[in-house]
């Protein structure tokens, strides 16, 4: 079966889509480009679909490129039979291909290699095929006593030495040992004598045993991090019934052998020095690297919806970076972002400046018509939303405010680019900048931040690191170009991940921009300095120009598809300028007129993209983030004294994890609402808006039981 075969059977795809976006992928067209703009060749494709043949290719490829590997070495030694040959061309996993060449993998210096290099591998040979005869092994063993093998038991266990590794070695038997320890295998953890675990984080595992096969990846997680702290001690058990099977469908004493005694002590040696450690190592990485995949999964997902939170248009807005000993960080920005002034307040202990720093809030309220406060959920987030909730109690301004997330804004303070972009502000009021901005555009300013640094996962530092990094980049990419970016307001953090562009010519971009001005058509950027026409046919879809020469710049139409699209807007009569309303009519009564496959003949375009143009030409540029829940805007605060039990209210989920979900219902402490509490046919995703019912109030531990209402 090919490579294209294996796939397509694996996601239940035609070949021809399979092969189409291989063949795309490997001509360096970018995923969101070929999910976008090349659905008739893939069939209609979805980028998850594509990211996952991508994906599945390399590991087929560089399983080629193993498989090659041990082939060449296996032929060198002069070893490769043409049954091993067809054994390794065979293996369709890399665990398969690596027990087959285990025998034969160049080793450091074992207690078998020492023993062969001593002459006694014939002895071993003698133990392996269980001959008969009456002749004792010890007597037997005299003929290969040397300088370094001073008596008969040295060699009878040297020769111990070579069958057990050869035992431990065999493919078959690793094979159905680790398959039967995944299965069957039981996880013991206790802890650690004298282990130092003072908040008891670790307490549900001191005496834990669970089923291998039913450990879930955040216990997973939990168990390795205590055991990399040393708190607790970690073995896998498994059933003698299944190793001792999976050798003696290989390895099997003959009674009437007198090698049998010598067989059967290097098969209990094989099993509890090699074999069995072995396997149990290679559970443990099995559940690790399932955990570990689970684990960023899930941090992708809350990150993909957290970038993909509708922006609050139109605001003015006073963004609080919290704190009690430095004070409250204070920014107002306009309606785009742009800082109008600072300030730092001293309302929270040791200062309680609170009159003072509410006269200088309600100054700057004034000063500047603001509409909306922002606080950052950090150190003294929840006195400072006491502070602003009287505020706006004894204000008469219309006023709301909410929490945002902060996670990251100290990390963008200090950075290259926030000194590009605030010159010469305090790099503490730079994260009150990045606050208020945050909810006129999540997903422009959050790009800004390492994804790892946005706090949304659960075991982000205890995972694999390089591939945490590549999925969070692959998801920060796939908002970005779902959404799309305006080319004249950009930041160079945003135009970088553009489908096809990358940091360095984002630079170049927004250089040009400032040194020449705005750009008015899509076909000035292929002025900038490193854009090709290879880049500028993967970017230019996914970049907006508002308010340029050619009015389908502002839409998700690519210029490839220009003249198609003007000769849908002539052909129908349609009037850009009419509102949306008018235009979807105008549209529809043109498709009644004429067939749709009529129109792709005539026009010479695929359906896909027939219906694309269309939704655009209707909506140019439609931001898909303003079909989601807008954020809670609140005007008082809560304390976890003023919940009752029963009580229902409005939440907004912060973070969804394995065993459910932590809403924020607007007092100090984030609920949980437990996976139990959430229908079967509910998914819950970061930013939804959700009814709560309080379960149960635990004040002095700071837990909030929610339900669903």
């Amino acid at each position: 079966m090919t490579h294209i075969e294996k796939i397509a059977k694996t996601l239940r795809i035609k070949p021809g889509q399979v092969a189409a976006s291989v063949e795309l992928l490997d001509a360096d067209n970018t995923v969101p480009f070929i999910s976008r703009y090349r659905k008739e060749a893939t069939g209609g494709l979805d980028e998850e679909q594509i990211r996952q043949i991508e994906e599945q290719i390399k590991t087929l490829r560089a399983l080629d490129e193993r498989r090659q590997t041990v082939l060449n070495t296996i032929t060198e030694q002069e070893q490769l039979t043409p049954e091993l040959e067809g054994q390794i061309n065979a293996a369709e996993t890399r665990a398969e291909l690596e027990d087959l060449y285990r025998p034969y993998k160049p080793k450091r210096q074992t207690r078998a290699s020492i023993a062969r290099k001593k002459g006694l591998g014939k002895l071993a040979d003698l133990i392996l095929q269980q001959p008969q005869g009456k002749q004792a092994p010890e007597e037997i063993a005299v003929a290969f006593r040397n300088a370094e093998v001073p008596d008969e038991e040295a060699a009878l266990a040297g020769a111990r030495d070579i069958v057990a590794e050869q035992i431990s070695d065999h493919p078959a038997i690793r094979k159905i040992t680790r398959q039967k320890a995944l299965e069957w295998g039981q996880q013991f953890t206790q802890k650690a004598p004298e282990a130092d675990d003072p908040r008891g984080t670790y307490k549900d595992y001191y005496e834990f045993e669970l089923n291998v096969d039913r450990l879930r990846p955040h216990q997973i997680l939990a168990i390795n991090r205590a055991e990399k702290e040393n708190v607790l001690r970690v073995n896998i058990d498994i059933p003698e019934r299944d190793w001792r099977r999976a050798i003696d469908d290989h390895f099997h004493p003959r009674l009437s052998s007198p090698f049998a005694r010598e067989l059967t002590l290097a098969i209990e040696d094989a099993a509890k020095r090699l074999l069995l450690p072995a396997i149990e190592r290679d559970v443990r990485r099995t559940l690790s690297d399932t955990a570990e995949i689970h684990a960023i999964h899930i941090f992708a997902e809350n990150l993909r919806n957290l970038l993909s939170q509708p922006p609050l248009t139109g605001h003015v807005v006073m963004g609080i970076d919290p704190g009690f000993r430095t004070g409250c960080k204070v920014a107002i920005v306009d309606a785009t972002g742009k800082p109008l002034d600072t300030a730092t307040i001293y309302p929270h202990a040791p200062q309680h400046q609170t009159q003072q720093a509410t006269e200088i809030l309600n100054k700057l309220i004034t000063r500047y018509a603001v509409t909306l406060i922002t606080i950052g959920n950090g150190t003294a987030s929840r006195e400072t939303e006491q502070l602003v909730a009287d505020l706006i109690q004894q204000s008469e301004v219309d006023l709301h405010y909410l929490i945002t997330n902060e996670a990251g804004a100290s990390v963008y303070s200090a950075s290259p680019l926030a000194r590009a972009e605030l010159p010469g502000m305090d790099v503490s009021l730079r994260g009150a900048v990045s606050i208020a901005r945050r909810v006129q555009d999540p997903l422009a300013e959050l790009v800004k931040i390492d994804p790892k640094s946005i706090g949304v996962g659960m075991y982000q530092h205890d995972v694999d690191q390089k591939t945490l990094a590549t999925t969070l980049q692959v998801v920060v990419e796939s908002v970005v170009n779902r959404v799309g970016v305006d080319v004249n307001t950009a930041s160079p953090a945003l135009l970088g991940y553009v489908s096809g562009i990358g940091p360095k010519l984002a630079t170049r971009i927004v250089e040009h921009r400032n040194q020449n001005g705005p750009f008015y058509s899509r076909q000035e950027l292929q002025n900038v300095s490193g854009m090709g026409a290879k880049t500028f046919e993967q970017a230019a879809g996914f970049l907006r120009i508002n308010g340029g020469d050619h009015p389908l710049d502002a839409s998700a139409i690519h210029p490839e598809s220009y003249a198609v699209a003007e000769a849908v807007v002539q052909d129908a009569a349609l009037d850009l300028n009419h509102p949306p309303d008018e235009r979807a009519a105008t549209l529809s009564a043109y498709r009644q007129r004429v067939p749709l496959e009529e129109l792709t003949n005539h026009l010479g375009v695929g359906i896909p993209t027939l219906e694309d143009i269309f939704e655009q030409l209707i909506r140019p540029g439609r931001d898909p983030r303003e079909d989601l829940s807008k954020p809670i805007l609140r005007s008082d605060v809560l304390k976890m004294e003023d919940l009752l039990t029963g009580m229902s209210l409005k939440g907004t989920v912060r973070n969804v994890v394995d065993f459910g979900a932590f809403v924020d219902i607007g007092v100090k402490q984030d609920g949980l609402l437990h996976r139990s509490q959430i229908p079967r046919n509910q998914s819950l995703s970061v930013g939804d808006v959700i009814q709560v019912e309080i379960l149960k109030i635990e004040i002095e531990r700071g837990r909030i039981s929610l339900g669903w209402a």
